[in-house]
């Protein structure tokens, strides 16, 4: 959760009141929030030892998705709504004089497709800020790019003096040797290839180069005189730096994502209009697509929803009019009303500040927050149920006491690991098409989510050196897998490996471990050859890279699946004529190759078995654990 740092003084005055911090703690409680810290004390005891110090400070962690939170306007205007000491306020868009014919106008051009194709903007006009407000406005930014924004990656935000340049704009993308400004901060004029080396040694724009520096082109935006404006998502230009002084503020943003761009325009845009002449008044610009088409941004118009009280009520335990529910939802900031021609229908307006409401739930749970969690009703539940483990969970379980009891050791090493520990020091090649790969790693300990359990294993002896022979140990947990059958194009598997460690190599060892798993499972090991065999498991040699050759297996299961069908469709038939086989490759065991144990800096002979649980589940369904 962010966690928002708030001048204590400052809040108080926006709130119409002091708080001590036990009464602001059940305040931040009651919305949904928590404060983390009070920074008064830490502060009068550095005025006493004569050390320089900041004002008192209120830290207040805030739901991720809310974004409204991310500065002192946004908490201030949802408490006082909260505390029904003002109404939720109402945000529009003032055209200038002329109408939408006198609107600013940013032309976008077709280039941008390649590399940060969306865009949007917005006006805010004789705003005045002071150093608190300015502060808070860079803040934000700096929040939402960090937060939704994904460190700069999805959207990024621009903050210029609109009177410092000339509309129209063009947003453009151009090759890096063509475009020469000079960067916020700077008085020199680099060009956008320069400004790359430039900056790899500044730590807070460092980090922000890799999203368009293998890139062809850049994008940029110019103002009618060819002024650079900003190179999104890098820099902005010097000329147009806002300052206490502006007056006009041109707000851009660019992105790849259409949703995550709307919502971080309105952001930036409602967040601060209250500075403005007239509160909460936003300019909006005229967007020029690449197709012709045009659009007016941002748009702030409010998301009708409809609610229900019984709906309400079946959640939270209570017995509110529709009329009550409209009133909490109100102290919520949702505009709220009751359906003339339905009692139980509630009409619920969502503002451009709430993006987290999504469906009827969220507006339940408002209603509850405003309500007070606290003061629901305390019930027992209508129906009696008993929690029980998954059969995946109950597996693992299993297995766990099984190898436990055998002597072995469980660990529990990271799902991350680097690219080479799971494949090249396992002698084994990427296809590109089974790991899962971590974009942009800040390390290269975690540049993949791990396939198997093996590297894992290995790392914990190679740690373990020092420890007596034989190492024994195992785990019981997830690998991740590609799957582009999947909604989220990636799965979860749960695997079980054991790895033993000793001056020799072991393998029957680790072949026990697999035949006392299946003992447990009540699965018989049977014969590849064996086709009368309905269920089982069995071993075949195989050459693995990771293992000794002539020293390695693959480890079948036989299921047996029952065809589809009515009882009616299927009567008659002799049963055992409807059995089909199906072997499956489960896992593998063998002699780790000594340029695996290499790699892995281990000085003795290692045996590795590894296998998957899933097929099994249904097995659990047989199974008698020593709780029975």
């Amino acid at each position: 959760m962010p966690t928002v740092a708030v001048d204590k003084a400052d809040l108080w005055e926006r709130l119409g009141q002091e708080f001590t911090t036990d009464e602001f703690d059940k305040l931040c409680f009651d919305y949904g929030l928590e404060l983390d810290e009070d920074t008064t004390e830490e502060v009068e005891e550095n005025i006493k030892k004569g050390l320089p110090t900041e004002r008192p400070q209120l830290k207040i962690e805030i739901p991720a998705n809310r974004y409204d939170l991310l500065c002192i306007e946004g908490i201030a205007r949802a408490l006082l709504v909260f505390l029904q000491k003002q109404d939720a306020p109402k945000y529009k868009l003032v055209y200038p004089k002329g109408g939408e014919s006198d609107l600013l106008t940013v032309k976008i051009d077709p280039s941008t497709a390649a590399i940060r194709p969306l865009f949007a903007c917005a006006i805010l006009r004789n705003i005045k800020f002071t150093e608190k407000s300015y502060a808070s406005f860079i803040d934000l930014q700096d929040k939402l790019h960090q937060n939704i924004c994904r460190r700069r990656q999805l959207v990024a935000i621009g903050t210029h003096d609109l009177d410092t340049l000339t509309p129209p704009f063009r947003y453009e993308a151009k090759a890096p040797s063509t475009i020469k400004f000079a960067p916020l901060g700077k008085t020199q004029e680099y060009t956008a290839e320069e400004l790359m080396t430039l900056y790899e040694g500044e730590k807070h724009l460092a980090k922000y180069l890799h999203i368009i520096r293998d890139s062809p082109v850049y994008p940029i935006i110019y103002d009618s005189k060819d002024q650079v404006l900003s190179m999104p998502p890098i820099i902005n230009s010097d000329h147009s730096k806002i300052t206490l002084n502006t007056r006009n503020a041109f707000i851009d943003v660019t992105a790849t994502d259409q949703t995550k761009l709307d919502i971080v325009v309105n952001m930036a845009a409602t967040m601060f209009s209250e500075y403005c002449e007239e509160p909460f008044t936003i300019e909006p610009v005229k967007i020029i697509l690449p197709n012709g088409q045009s659009c007016i941004t941002p748009d702030i118009s409010a998301r009708q929803m409809t609610a229900h009280a019984s709906y309400v009520n079946s959640c939270t335990g209570l017995s509110l009019s529709s009329t009550e529910v409209a009133t909490l939802l109100k102290r919520m900031s949702l505009e709220a009303s009751v359906n003339p021609g339905n009692s139980d229908e509630i009409t619920v307006s969502i503002p451009p500040t709430r993006p987290d409401i999504f469906h009827e739930c969220d507006i339940m749970e408002d209603a509850a927050i405003a309500y007070g969690f606290n003061n629901l009703p305390d019930k027992f539940p209508a129906t009696s149920t008993v929690g029980q483990p998954l059969a995946i969970s109950k597996l693992s379980d299993v297995v766990r006491l099984e190898w436990a009891l055998a002597g072995f050791i469980e660990v529990l090493p990271l799902i991350l690991c680097s690219h080479e520990d799971n494949f090249e020091w396992l002698n084994h090649e990427d296809d590109n098409k089974t790991a899962v790969k971590i974009a942009n790693p800040k390390t290269l300990e975690f540049q993949v989510v791990r396939t198997t359990l093996v590297p894992g294993l290995l790392k914990t002896i190679r740690e373990n050196r020092s420890h007596a022979l034989p190492i024994k140990i195992f785990e019981s947990s997830d690998v991740v897998f590609k799957d582009t059958t999947r909604e989220r194009q990636a799965r979860n598997e749960r695997h079980a490996a054991a790895v033993y460690c000793n001056k020799s190599a072991g393998f029957e060892i680790v072949h026990g471990m697999l035949d006392r798993a299946m003992k447990m499972l009540e699965i018989p090991r049977i014969s590849s050859q064996d086709s009368s065999a309905t269920t089982g498991y069995y071993i075949k040699e195989t050459t693995d890279g990771m293992y000794f050759p002539g020293r390695a297996s693959n480890i079948y299961y036989r299921s047996k699946a029952q065809p589809s069908g009515t009882i009616s469709e299927l009567k008659g038939k002799v049963e055992s004529a409807l059995h089909i086989h199906h072997d499956v490759q489960i896992g593998s065991l063998g002699i780790l190759h000594p340029t695996v144990l290499e790699k892995f800096e281990i000085n003795f002979p290692c045996s590795a078995l590894e296998f998957t649980l899933e097929p099994f589940k249904k097995q659990m369904q047989k199974v008698s654990t020593n709780e029975d």
